[in-house]
């Protein structure tokens, strides 16, 4: 994995290529290639950023009009110039880019290595290059169809050969590729935003289904040749909304488009009148929802942080159990599905291998599916019984901010939603809607504290270690703090309920161990405030986050940035926001590349 871009028109494949692959760099990478096919079949590769290709490529001279590139993030094989894509046939005509893992890969090379095919890198990829030149008998569309029908694993793949110069080949199993229709030529990546610039209208290939794309037409197939219709979709979003505006980073921008993306979120469908909220495409009725006895909700990463929150809230507002599962962890221990389990699917992308594979495995055992989802169209978008999208717009920094908080506030109107149809009552529902309503506004207010944060940033950047610690809605949170300090700063960050502190990891704790706490005003502030003193008594340093008002808390604690006072589901919203600054300006105050760190992918579509 990890990013893909194709071309096949009348242009400078070259230059389309490149600029696809630049918008592709938030997903993260380790190195990058072209193939191109004019006179014959060249490829071009470089380690390290997209510029270091542009360099090298600039003397590739011949007017290329197909081709295909990929950035990759290594999984076999060390991050080299041999190990990048596009990988070649022994012949040299058949070059192939493949996000995904060829799980039977080395009993496929043991195979072709028999037959007398050279391998020259470590990757899994580099099978499938011999594996088509092997089945290629003059039709390069049956040449890959034959060879996927032994491969076993995930790929999204496209494929072109140096005597075929009139097509591109794609496929897709459990990686994401979308096909952009153009007038005279047409687009293949694995993300909307490498393409956008030249179309809006594209094809989502689906699982086990492969392409052919020529100047003026796409076909698609299933893996036996069927022929396959498939609906052209529009995007709306527009080249704007996916660049920086003037921010120095992705990051910083996202962050600062949280109100608005709220806004967007809850735009038509949260009702304070009648306290109820209305959401479109849930595709459950209510008589099937009455019989939801116990809910599950499955995810990775920050998105896991979001479903611990919405298990209070669905607890709290539904009164229906609730548990939270890693999605990596879910299918593999026989998860028993009673009948009257509602799983609930959370990610930013809609791609993420290990959250779609859990879905499969629910749906499989008779459960009923919903997603809380940013990508429309996305792998899981699709396959779920119904869902919500969050609208937060395309979100390009690699470690999440507004998708994190538009998933909280997701989940807020499904818990009041599903409430409303047991015993949460209108005015309480009211209540949590019209507190849920006034979030984009309070939000407005802590970002105008970003001077203010940045300051306590500069105190704290030279420690080594933290400690995130809150309760109850606010652990969860400390949680999500703790994975953005480390996700960017690479600086080590746990996070804890605070109560379990004095269980372990209070024996960390000296003046070079700063503690983050989230203590909002709450039935369970003292006990908080007990735990602090606990972190005080050892000479640990405190930097707290805490309700406006909460005077008392700067006798103990060392900084304080304040939030609005809000209801206590709307909170880990706001408590949210100073930390994500917090890590922003540590990361930049190191000289690390926030939008793109290290190591990371966005949409993580391997196991």
């Amino acid at each position: 994995m990890c990013g893909i871009v194709g071309y096949i028109g009348s242009k400078n494949a070259k230059e389309i290529l490149i600029s696809g692959l630049k918008r592709l760099e938030y997903r993260g990478y380790d190195s990058a290639g072209v193939a191109l096919t004019s006179d014959n079949l060249d490829v071009v590769k470089a380690v390290g950023k997209i510029v270091n290709l542009e360099e090298k490529i600039n003397g590739f001279k011949k007017e290329a009009k197909i081709g295909i590139a990929h950035t990759r993030w290594a999984t076999h094989g060390a991050p080299t110039e041999i190990n990048a894509h596009p990988h070649m046939s022994c012949d040299k005509k058949i070059a192939v880019v493949h996000n995904g893992i060829i799980e039977n890969y080395a009993d496929l090379k043991e195979k072709l290595q028999r037959k007398g095919y050279k391998f020259s890198s470590e990757t899994d990829t580099e099978v499938l290059a011999h594996l088509i030149e092997e089945n290629f008998k003059g039709d390069l569309l049956k040449a890959v169809m034959d060879s996927l029908s032994v491969v076993e694993g995930t790929y999204g793949l496209a494929v072109i050969h140096a005597d075929q110069k009139d097509k591109i080949v794609v496929a897709r199993n459990g990686s994401p590729l979308v096909i952009g229709v153009g007038k005279g030529e047409n687009f293949i990546a694995s993300d909307v935003a490498a393409i956008l610039s030249y179309t809006d209208k594209v094809i989502y290939l689906a699982d086990k289904e492969v392409a052919l794309l020529t100047l003026k037409d796409v076909n698609i197939f299933d893996l036996t040749s069927r022929p396959l219709k498939k609906e052209i979709s529009k995007i709306d979003w527009d080249l704007e909304a996916i660049e920086k505006g003037g921010y120095d980073h992705f990051m910083l921008k996202e962050i600062m488009d949280q109100p608005q993306a709220i806004k967007n979120g809850l735009a038509g469908r949260a009702s304070v009148k009648d306290g109820n909220v209305h959401l479109g495409g849930i595709n459950i009725t209510a008589k099937e929802f009455a019989s939801v006895r116990r809910i599950v909700i499955t995810a990775c990463g920050t998105s896991w942080h979001a479903g611990l929150i919405g298990e209070f809230l669905l607890e709290k507002l539904a009164g229906i159990p609730t548990e939270v599962e890693y999605a990596s962890e879910f299918r593999y221990r026989n998860p028993i599905i009673d009948p009257g389990t509602l799983l609930i699917a959370i990610s930013q992308s809609g791609e993420t291998a290990d959250t779609l594979a859990a879905l499969r495995e629910a749906k499989q055992k008779g459960a009923k599916t919903l997603g809380i989802i940013n990508v429309v169209g996305s792998t899981i978008a699709r396959e779920v019984d119904g869902g919500m999208y969050i609208h937060a717009g395309p979100e390009i920094g690699v470690a999440s901010t507004k998708a994190f908080t538009c998933q909280v506030s997701s989940l807020i109107m499904l818990s009041v939603y599903l409430g409303r149809m047991r015993n949460l009552s209108m005015s309480e529902a009211s209540n949590v809607l019209q507190e849920l309503l006034l979030a984009p506004e309070k939000i407005d207010e802590i970002l105008q504290q970003a001077q203010k944060i940045k300051k306590i940033a500069a105190k704290y950047c030279k420690y080594s270690d933290f400690l995130y610690l809150g309760r109850n809605l606010s652990y969860p949170v400390a949680l999500e703090g703790a994975l953005k300090l480390k996700e960017i700063s690479y600086i080590h960050a746990e996070g804890y309920p605070a109560a379990e502190m004095k269980h372990g990891p209070i024996a960390l704790i000296d003046p070079d161990f700063p503690s983050v706490f989230i203590i909002p005003k709450n039935n369970l502030y003292e006990k908080t405030i007990s735990n602090i003193e606990e972190i005080k008594a050892r000479s640990g340093r405190v930097l707290a986050i805490a309700e406006e008002g909460d005077n008392f808390i700067q006798n103990l604690a060392d900084d304080v940035i304040y939030i609005p006072k809000s209801h206590e589901v709307v909170s880990p919203i706001l408590s949210t926001i100073p930390l994500q600054l917090l890590s922003y300006f540590i990361a930049i105050m190191k000289g690390c590349d926030v939008d793109k760190p290290r190591n990371l992918a966005k949409s993580v579509t391997v196991e």
